[in-house]
């Protein structure tokens, strides 16, 4: 057993002309050091059998007593560990400062063959977009039946219990069967929605309204207790000639869109030669079916904040302006950018007439 001996006042050394930023790098560096260290030895326990003879049924269940984190936690490291043994590139890479939110992406598909390509690959994409950008690159590559095999292999829900007493869950589906139940979810909330015609000024009279999580929590509970099941919804895939994705680019087999395509109704987004969607124009004040589709086709998410959730559509210039609805006046907004701008083209057209 290791004996550490405890100090009554930690010591710290700050330099007075570091800032907050570069002690935050500072730290973060010396974390990701300790991290590459931490999952090698614990990857080392597991293939020497460390823990063998110790009452545990797998590695992962001492380390996580050992070390009083969760289970699942010291699985992922046991599984990272091993899966760096067999890329040299990505376990190069971790040592040389390359992120664990990466790592731990990368590992989940990488192989021999493929490494240095998905390494290249993740040195210029955002960690939060690594997953979606290794899946179409996947996509393009492998054999439609390995994908769909893959993914089914790599399907799980699992669900435990927080310390305020809420069930906390986590679900991995193949996309068809993904999109089929976010979209239902949505579809609830949508329905669901205040009228947001109102000014922000009732807004503020008004209790805070739930966060999406929690709205999607209720639509949730409503789909499965049977109050969802009186409705359609609608999932829009787009074609072209590199592969089919949803609105959010999660990309779809080919194989699978084949199968769900005779037992859909299906509305066909044209693209032309250069991989734009079709303009289409309308003297409405909504935009048509459409031309939503149309929008989110070019533009993917809110054009102030990325956001993807919930989206509404924003004229620019405003209807009451134009008189009409294009597809080349129309942007995607989530609900608090677009309020926000609504807010502030009121307050501008008050200053210009004052």
């Amino acid at each position: 057993m290791v004996m550490v001996e405890s100090r009554a006042e930690p010591r710290r050394v700050v330099l007075e002309e570091e800032t907050l930023q570069q002690r935050i790098l500072s730290l973060g560096a010396s974390w990701q050091t300790a991290q590459y260290a931490l999952i090698k030895h614990v990857a080392e326990l597991d293939a020497v059998g460390g823990w063998v003879g110790q009452g545990f049924s797998c590695c992962a269940q001492w380390v996580a007593w050992a070390l009083d984190i969760e289970v699942s936690t010291a699985r992922e490291w046991v599984r990272v560990g091993r899966a760096l043994d067999e890329l040299p590139q990505i376990d190069a890479a971790f040592d040389a400062g390359l992120s664990y939110t990466k790592v731990r992406t990368l590992t989940r598909v990488a192989s021999r063959r493929n490494e240095r390509d998905l390494l290249e690959l993740s040195w210029t994409t955002p960690a939060g977009r690594l997953g979606g950008v290794l899946a179409r690159w996947l996509m393009d590559r492998e054999d439609p039946e390995v994908t769909v095999a893959r993914q089914q292999e790599a399907r799980s829900l699992s669900w435990k219990t927080e310390p305020d007493g809420l069930i906390h869950g986590a679900f991995r589906l193949p996309p068809v069967v993904g999109a089929r139940l976010t979209n239902a979810v949505d579809a609830i909330v949508r329905r669901r929605l205040p009228d947001r015609s109102r000014d922000a000024s009732a807004d503020a009279s008004r209790k805070r309204w739930p966060s999406l999580a929690q709205q999607r929590a209720d639509a949730l509970v409503e789909l499965l207790t049977g109050g969802g099941a009186d409705f359609v919804t609608e999932i829009v895939v787009n074609v072209r000639g590199d592969g089919a994705s949803y609105d959010d680019g999660t990309p779809i087999p080919w194989s699978e869109l084949e199968r769900i395509a005779p037992e859909s109704f299906v509305r066909a987004l044209i693209h032309d030669a250069a991989g734009r969607p079709v303009n289409a124009s309308a003297r409405q004040r909504h935009p048509t079916v459409r031309q939503r589709r149309v929008v989110m086709a070019q533009h993917r998410g809110c054009v102030d904040c990325g956001s993807t959730e919930l989206l509404e559509y924003d004229h620019d210039p405003p209807y009451d302006e134009s008189g009409h609805t294009v597809v080349a006046e129309l942007v995607p907004r989530c609900g608090p950018c677009h309020r926000k701008r609504t807010v502030e083209r009121n307050a501008a057209r008050t200053r210009d007439r004052s």
